[in-house]
């Protein structure tokens, strides 16, 4: 995939997979690592940026393997980003999609 395609879709894709449960980093590079292929250079960044912006909390869990973990979790203020991101994907793609059908036509 073209990574400036990954880039523009990252931060919505890692909102919304934060959604649904906290995950602490490694966990969120896997799941989101399913819909694209990242690395964890690549996430851990863009989870310093959203927690400075106050779209996500954070907190330590005690693991049973090693020192406690980070886990990240979405605030009120990280869905409604998150929401507004999916409006605004939503209508891009759709755009898009239009476009090149049409110039197919």
């Amino acid at each position: 995939m073209n990574a400036q395609f990954k880039k523009g879709v990252l931060e919505l894709i890692v909102l919304e997979a934060m959604g649904k449960r906290d995950m602490y980093g490694y966990e969120l590079v896997a799941e989101v690592s399913k819909v694209i292929d990242l690395n964890e250079g690549t996430i851990y960044p863009l989870l310093k940026r959203l927690t400075n912006e106050h779209y996500f909390e954070t907190y330590l869990r005690e693991s049973s393997e090693g020192p406690p973990r980070k886990y990240y979790h979405i605030t009120a203020a990280g869905i409604l980003h998150r929401d507004e991101l999916e409006t605004d994907w939503n209508v891009f793609q759709e755009q898009v999609n239009r476009f090149l059908k049409e110039q197919k036509s």
